[in-house]
């Protein structure tokens, strides 16, 4: 119903923060307060990820599995982040061409 015929009191949409959701979250994952989860199958692959967390300096609670299972999620989760691609913007119509010709673009490679 439109809020001009509407007799009642309009409410107010809820904040987030006196629901329980936390919108300002201060901790990362892979810090000393939130260790990574990891689990290898053998002291070799335990020294590989050992040497990967500290290039990327993250902390992590590594544990040998008895039964030869791998659990690397967490780490491939944060290593895996997209990157930001910057492409180079087309020059205008009437800007020179990027050629080199000297004529311009709309008449030499547009």
């Amino acid at each position: 119903m439109s809020k001009f015929f509407y007799k009642g009191k309009i409410e107010k949409k809820p904040k987030h923060e006196s629901y329980g959701f936390n919108t300002s979250r201060k901790l990362k994952a892979g810090t000393a307060e939130a260790p990574l989860t990891l689990v290898v199958k053998d002291e070799e692959e335990l020294a590989q990820v050992q040497a990967q967390l500290a290039e990327h300096q993250l902390v992590a609670d590594i544990s040998v599995s008895e039964d030869g299972s791998t659990n690397l999620q967490e780490l491939e989760h944060l290593l895996a982040k997209p990157k930001t691609v910057s492409v180079e913007a087309t020059p205008n119509r009437n800007d020179p061409c990027s050629c080199g010709s000297g004529k311009k673009y709309k008449k030499c490679c547009g």
